[in-house]
C-alpha cells in the first residue's frame, strides 16, 4: 500500500506520495495519531532504523505496544513493563512516535525543588508561542522520579486507557537522569498529546518510562522550537478501518497523568 504524507507548515497543508525530501531543521515528525494509539492500533508500522532517519530525539512507543520508547542522542531506549531498560533491534517498528533533529534554541537553569507542573510552567515562559511545538531536554539530578511503563499486548487488543488501568508504576529516589519531550500545541487534540508530553531515562540507563512525576535538585533544560510538523499515516488495516470520529481527551487524561 502506498504510504501518505501529512506535511502542515507556516499555515498550509498538502498531502503528498511517500518519497518526498525529508524532515529539515525545526521539523517534529510523527508516525500515527495518539487517538489511533488510544484505540488500540498497536501493530508496528515504521522500523526503527527509518524513524531514526527523521530525527536524533523523540519518544513513542515499540510493536504491539511494547513499553516505552526514549530516543536520546540518536540511540534507542526500551523502557518495558519491569521498569528495566533495553536496547531494541533497529528492525523492530512502532505504532506511534514522535522525533526531530534536535538543535536547541536556548537554555534555562531549573531552580531546587520545582516539581514537574513548575517545570512545565516555566518551559511556557521560555518556550513563547503556545501554537508552535516545542522540543524539550533537561539533564538533571531528580529528588523522585515517578515513571510508568507497558505490557506488550496480544490481540485482540484492548483500549489504551484498559491497559493503563493495571499499568506498572516505579518510583526512584536521588536519580540522575535526562527528561526528553515535547510541546504540543492545543490544536492537535487526537493528533498528538496537546500540551507537554515527558519520558524519562536515566544517566546510567537502568530505568526510565513515561513521567508522572518528580522533583528537582538541580537542572539544566534546553529548549527547540518546531515551526514544522510532518506526519506519516500508517499502511494497515487496523489504522484505515479504526474509527477516529470519538472525541478521546477524556481516555487520553487518564493514560498520560497520575491518578490522584
Amino acid at each position: 500500500m502506498t504510504r501518505r504524507w501529512l506535511v502542515l507548515a507556516g499555515g498550509w497543508m498538502a498531502v503528498a506520495l511517500a518519497g518526498c525530501a525529508g524532515p529539515s531543521r525545526n521539523t517534529l515528525f510523527q508516525t500515527s495519531t495518539i487517538d489511533a494509539l488510544l484505540a488500540g492500533v498497536y501493530d508496528g508500522d515504521l522500523s526503527l532504523r527509518e524513524l531514526r532517519r527523521h530525527g536524533n530525539f523523540g519518544i513513542g512507543t515499540f510493536d504491539d505496544l511494547d513499553g516505552e520508547m526514549v530516543l536520546l542522542d540518536g540511540q534507542f531506549h526500551q523502557v518495558r513493563a519491569d521498569g528495566r531498560v533495553y536496547s531494541p533491534d533497529l528492525d523492530g517498528e512502532t505504532p506511534f512516535a514522535a522525533v526531530c533533529r534536535f538543535q536547541p534554541e536556548r537554555q534555562v537553569a531549573v531552580p531546587s525543588g520545582l516539581d514537574m507542573e513548575g517545570v512545565e510552567q516555566l518551559l511556557d515562559r521560555e518556550a513563547a508561542g503556545q501554537n508552535w511545538f516545542a522540543a524539550i531536554r533537561m539533564d538533571g539530578h531528580f529528588k523522585m522520579v515517578r515513571t510508568r511503563s507497558v505490557p506488550a499486548q496480544s490481540r485482540p487488543y484492548p483500549l489504551l486507557k484498559d491497559v493503563a488501568a493495571s499499568q506498572p508504576v516505579f518510583t526512584c529516589k536521588d536519580i540522575p537522569g535526562t527528561i526528553v519531550g515535547f510541546r504540543c500545541p492545543p490544536y492537535v487534540v487526537g493528533v498528538n498529546v496537546s500540551g507537554w508530553h515527558f519520558h524519562f531515562i536515566s544517566r546510567d540507563r537502568s530505568f526510565g518510562g513515561h513521567l508522572l512525576g518528580f522533583e528537582v535538585v538541580t537542572g539544566m533544560a534546553q529548549v527547540d522550537m518546531l515551526d514544522r510538523l510532518v506526519m506519516q499515516l500508517p499502511a494497515t488495516k487496523d489504522f484505515a478501518g479504526v474509527d477516529l470520529s470519538r472525541d478521546r481527551q477524556a481516555e487520553l487524561e487518564g493514560v498520560e497523568k497520575e491518578k490522584k
